[in-house]
């Protein structure tokens, strides 16, 4: 009988399912996975130490760039901590528009987590599916930032500014009909609240088609279906956070169990699997989009009720008004300081944490008294995740390392940092 040796085989980066910066190396007996070593930081950014050497303000862009599918989410955990440290409490209005725009980045990152994991898979539908979604939001994002991803729209004290009161419309070419323009330009005749609106209208539809293709399909549930189980103690041992904790049955979630700004007045429910596999994994992010519909349709409606302003009026922190700046020595002053050397935080450390996408996004921070931090530690979902890859794939075959890398829902920009 001839010997059969283990042989060692690099997946990536070049693979598709590792989205060009993972180095998986997989130690195989014939197709089936012993081990799987993850090589991080090919795609190192050095956040962490940038923001050492900037004003607290310059390095919510960076935050942007972590996780390149969740932006504001990234950016909303690290204003969170400025504002802790700082001690100032944002206008509720602001508080409702961080909220909805939190949800609109979850259901960003669950359209591309959904299109790219089931092309992963061989499902090639899916992908042009979620895109055409994705196409809307952007356009949200760029409704209020003037970008479709990097939008740098949160700050310490509230948001860079109002909803706008009309949405751009597109304009007629040799392309299309007017009466193709008439019908694309409906939900844009309004605000951008109406546009919103008329999205979380026609959105559950879309989830219906998602499920219509997928949950049922019998291919999909023969490569998803007891692949990379995780049970829900060894879940929490090995630190996982978001779907990837709720799948395995674990209620957890940071917008229930330690609200910020206004969850605790919204109503949604935490959506849980039951066996820890890749398919419950999937339910779970699916029924996500659907609540965060429920929340984002309550608070367009808050919205809409209650005008007020958006950010606070304590010009150490937040930049006067251009008409005020072009007028007023005092508030030309305030905004030359500000946008020069910044703000100074009091001395000390902060934690804050969101309930980001793919799990618990947490910033830490120490401040010793100048204007930019003296340490800043980013606490990324996707790490975590990534380390169980060894347990989640050994003894699957080489296939289903694909599935276990599409249901993690990684992104390194935050991973390598």
């Amino acid at each position: 009988m001839p010997e059969f040796h283990n042989y060692t085989l690099n997946f990536g980066p070049q693979h598709p399912a590792a989205h060009g910066v993972l180095r998986l190396v997989l130690e195989l007996d014939g197709e089936v996975v012993q081990r799987a070593d993850p090589h991080i930081g090919l795609l190192h950014r050095a956040t962490e130490k940038l923001a050492e050497s900037k004003p607290y303000n310059q390095t919510i862009p960076y935050m942007d760039r972590l996780d390149y599918v969740s932006m504001l989410c990234n950016e909303h955990g690290y204003v969170m901590a400025l504002e802790k440290l700082l001690g100032v409490t944002p206008p509720i209005r602001a508080q409702y528009i961080r909220v909805m725009y939190d949800e609109i980045t979850r259901i960003l990152n669950h359209l591309m987590w959904l299109g790219t994991h089931a092309l992963d898979v061989g499902a090639m539908t899916m992908f042009l599916y979620c895109f055409r979604e994705r196409e809307d939001l952007m356009d949200m994002y760029e409704a209020v930032s003037g970008a479709r991803m990097h939008a740098a729209y949160y700050r310490p004290g509230g948001v860079y500014r109002d909803l706008p009161d009309s949405m751009p419309q597109f304009k007629a070419n040799k392309y299309k009909t007017e009466a193709d323009y008439a019908r694309m330009n409906e939900a844009r005749s309004g605000s951008l609240l109406d546009f919103i609106e008329d999205f979380t209208n026609r959105f559950p539809g879309y989830v219906d088609e998602y499920e219509t293709l997928l949950t049922d399909n019998r291919i999909w549930k023969q490569r998803t279906v007891n692949i990379g189980i995780v049970t829900p103690e060894r879940a929490k041992q090995l630190g996982l956070t978001g779907a990837m904790l709720r799948g395995s049955g674990v209620e957890w979630d940071l917008r229930k169990k330690q609200p910020y700004e206004v969850y605790d007045q919204l109503a949604f429910d935490i959506p849980v699997g039951t066996h820890g596999d890749c398919y419950d994994r999937y339910l779970v992010r699916v029924e996500e989009m659907r609540q965060s519909n429920r929340i984002i349709r309550q608070c367009v409606d808050w919205l809409r009720n209650n005008p007020g302003p958006v950010i606070l009026d304590d010009h150490k922190i937040t930049p006067p008004h251009r008409e005020q700046m072009k007028g007023d020595m005092e508030s030309l002053i305030h905004h030359f300081k500000l946008f020069s050397e910044g703000y100074a935080l009091p001395a000390g450390e902060v934690y804050t944490a969101v309930e980001h996408p793919k799990g618990e996004f947490g910033i830490y921070l120490i401040s010793d008294g100048a204007n930019k931090p003296y340490r800043l530690k980013v606490r990324a979902p996707g790490f975590a995740h990534l380390s169980a890859m060894h347990e989640m794939t050994q003894g699957h075959m080489i296939s289903d390392v694909v599935a276990v890398i599409g249901t993690m829902d990684i992104v390194f920009g935050e991973i390598d940092r």
